[in-house]
């Protein structure tokens, strides 16, 4: 009897300990694999390994200076949450469009790209580069700091590599 109380114990403690790490990395968004500075990606030009979305890949023109994309299902309550608070974001900053991608509906995306919950976000570049991903409800001042970076970083390689028109 006392075994097994031992173990029920055991069990719900290595529970508690997975659910706070889990719950500790949801919405959190992770780096991308940096690239060698040889390798960085000039407008019209995404770094070697680099994923670059289209309109057609979302169903949807990117936007201007960059494009928030969640892929989402219809029974996902955390999609609901991420959706407001994107769509919140991309109104208040000129130049970045929310597209909401119905993860159903883009199976083979989904797999290619290695979505394995929703929501997950994306955040591309100017050009649909992914510059980087998260899974779950995100931070608002993350986003808003991510999209600043990414931002920034598109303006900086136009100065360095200016498109020809």
């Amino acid at each position: 009897m006392a075994l097994g109380f031992t173990l029920v114990l055991a069990a719900l403690a290595v529970t508690a300990v997975v659910a706070l790490v889990h719950r500790h990395a949801a919405g959190r968004f992770a780096p991308l694999a940096a690239p060698p500075p040889a390798q960085l990606a000039v407008r019209d030009q995404p770094a070697a390994g680099a994923r670059r979305l289209t309109a057609a890949d979302i169903g949807a023109p990117l936007g201007g200076s960059a494009t928030l994309v969640q892929f989402s299902t219809v029974f996902c309550a955390p999609c609901r949450g991420a959706r407001t608070l994107l769509r919140s974001v991309a109104e208040r900053r000129g130049g970045v469009t929310y597209v909401d991608v119905d993860a159903e509906s883009h199976l083979d995306l989904v797999r290619e790209l290695g979505i394995l919950r929703t929501p997950t976000i994306l955040v591309l570049d100017a050009s649909g580069v992914v510059v980087t991903r998260a899974s779950g409800l995100p931070d608002r001042a993350e986003v808003a700091a991510l999209l600043d970076r990414t931002i920034a970083a598109d303006a900086e390689r136009d100065l360095e590599h200016p498109s020809v028109s």
